[in-house]
Order: C-alpha cells, then sequence, then structure tokens
C-alpha cells in the first residue's frame, strides 16, 4: 500500500511540474495584445544572433494562410535590442526566446498594420501561433538551412525517382493507344522527329528560335507561340500579341533557360527539324504547382519548329 501512495504521489508531482511547464501564462502588449505562453523558454537571444521560429497565421475561422511548416523551413529575425519597439508585434517577436510556444488574437490592422492581405478586413481577428526553433549565430544559421537545403533536395531527387517510374509507364500507354514511335533518351525524354530539316545541328549555347505548342496529356493546350493555334484554341492573348510574343522563342540552349525537356531535346535537333517532345514531369516542372492548367507532376506535349539557329 505504501509503495502504490507513493506512485500515486510521484505521478501527482509530475503532473504538478508539467502544468508548471506549461501553465499558459498571459501577458499584454503596450498596444494591448494579450498573449499566452504555451511553454516558456529562457535563452534570450543575444545581439546580432538570429531567432529561428515557425508560425502558423489563421483567420478568424481558422483558415490557415500563413504556415511555415508548409513552407518547409522556419522564419527568422537578427536580434537587436536597440530595435524600437513600435508596436506589440514588435514587442512579442523582439521577444522570443529559446522554447518559447505561445499564441494569441489580434485584429488584423494590428497585426499587419499597413501591409495588409486584399482578402481580411481591418476588425477581423486573426490568429498566431509561434514556436521558436532555437537561437543561433551566423555559422550556425547558415550551416542549419544548408542542412535543410540539402534534406530537400535528396527528398525531392527520391520523388523523381519515383515519379520517374510511374510517368514512364503512362507515356509509354500513351504511346501505345496513339501508335506514335519515339526514342527515349537515357534521361527518361521522348521525342519524334516529324520532319527533318537541313540546317545545322544544334549545338550548347547556340541560340535556337523556336514555334512551340505545349499541350497535356488529354489534349489540353495551354501554350503557343503561334497565334492562329492561340486563337482557335482559345488561349488567345491581346496583350501578348500587341507586344510582338506570337513569334518564334529564343532560346539559349543548355543554359538552363527552359525546364530540362526542353534543354535536352532542341540539343537533339537542327534547323528546321519539327518534332514532338513527351516530357516526363521530373524534365519539366516536377511537384511544384505551375499555376493554370499545369498542376503538380504534369506530364507535358510540346510540338516544336525550329526556324533559326544562331551560333
Amino acid at each position: 500500500m505504501k509503495k502504490i501512495k507513493s506512485l500515486l504521489f510521484a505521478v501527482a508531482m509530475m503532473a504538478i511540474a508539467f502544468s508548471a511547464m506549461s501553465c499558459n501564462k498571459t501577458k499584454t502588449t503596450t498596444d494591448g495584445i494579450k498573449y499566452t505562453y504555451i511553454r516558456e523558454g529562457s535563452q534570450a537571444p543575444k545581439n546580432g544572433e538570429y531567432v529561428l521560429y515557425h508560425l502558423i497565421v489563421k483567420t478568424g475561422n481558422d483558415s490557415t494562410f500563413i504556415s511555415t511548416y508548409d513552407q518547409g523551413m522556419p522564419a527568422y529575425l537578427q536580434f537587436n535590442d536597440s530595435i524600437p519597439r513600435q508596436s506589440g508585434m514588435d514587442e512579442i517577436f523582439l521577444g522570443l526566446k529559446k522554447g518559447d510556444s505561445l499564441a494569441f488574437e489580434a485584429n488584423a490592422k494590428t497585426v499587419f498594420a499597413n501591409n495588409m492581405p486584399f482578402f481580411l478586413q481591418e476588425t477581423e481577428m486573426v490568429k498566431i501561433r509561434v514556436g521558436v526553433v532555437d537561437v543561433l549565430d551566423y555559422e550556425g544559421v547558415e550551416a542549419y538551412f544548408t542542412s535543410l537545403q540539402e534534406a530537400e533536395m535528396k527528398k525531392q531527387a527520391e520523388g523523381a525517382v519515383v515519379q520517374m517510374e510511374i510517368d514512364t509507364q503512362i507515356i509509354e500507354d500513351y504511346l501505345a493507344e496513339n501508335n506514335i514511335q519515339a526514342t527515349r533518351t537515357e534521361s527518361g525524354l521522348y521525342y519524334v522527329i516529324e520532319k527533318e530539316g537541313s540546317g545545322p545541328e544544334i549545338q550548347e549555347g547556340d541560340l535556337a528560335f523556336v514555334h512551340y505548342a505545349g499541350y497535356l496529356m488529354d489534349g489540353t493546350i495551354f501554350d503557343t507561340s503561334w497565334k492562329e493555334l492561340a486563337q482557335s484554341s482559345g488561349v488567345y492573348n491581346e496583350q501578348r500579341d500587341n507586344v510582338g510574343g506570337y513569334a518564334p522563342l529564343e532560346v539559349r540552349v543548355g543554359m538552363g533557360q527552359v525546364i530540362k525537356g526542353w534543354d535536352e531535346g532542341l540539343g537533339l535537333l537542327k534547323k528546321g527539324d519539327k518534332a514532338k517532345f513527351i516530357i516526363p514531369s521530373p524534365l519539366a516542372y516536377g511537384s511544384r504547382d505551375s499555376g493554370g492548367p499545369i498542376g503538380p507532376n504534369s506530364i507535358l506535349i510540346f510540338d516544336v519548329e525550329v526556324t533559326e539557329v544562331q551560333n
């Protein structure tokens, strides 16, 4: 019985200690923002050090519109005790310590001042959660973000390998269904020479002038340099026409000015060639959402015509 009582007492003391650590202490800034510590840290930054923190900002209806978690890396600020605290937001963020986790609500005007998002009303309440990741000097910050970048690049490379396998099967099925005989390069690009020209072959660094039309796998056209095709397919842009945009695209080949599939594909052509590129997503825009009809992991098809090649 004594052992049980001792155990219960120990558990009770742990609970009290945890409660003290997560005491939800509330403070108020000079302009009236009440902020609550979910957890309060103890290591304040020194002048010149960087405070790395994660940030989530929601509307009053709990719709998130800012999240450093979604961006894959924390925000940061460089601490300097001579920076004037001109608002409650300054007081909160310049008072952050290592280990801090806090939350508060305030109206949009108080939070954003003159940088108000267009979708918010000044009186609308905004919910904010801040969690400090670390306090580091310059070298520490540089190492931290380098490590994050390397991890993200590794993750993307691994994802691209898997996606390439998926895209390859989709492309192979598409070619079979449409009776298209295409050549596949080592990188995974598929191409078809539909009409051979007689001009010089394109070399790395050459300036190629290229007419093109870009399609999704379902045949949806998303862009073209041919005016008549743009008009007939519903993607015509009068403003582009007014500045002479319906003309061959100028590409310095092999210089990374275009997506990888284009850079490689153009290097296989010569002046006068007409060709088709079927580009798996890792050689196009990858997992990024490029806006418009081109979603993440989109396989792209291009009809191209090389009209001129200059050294």
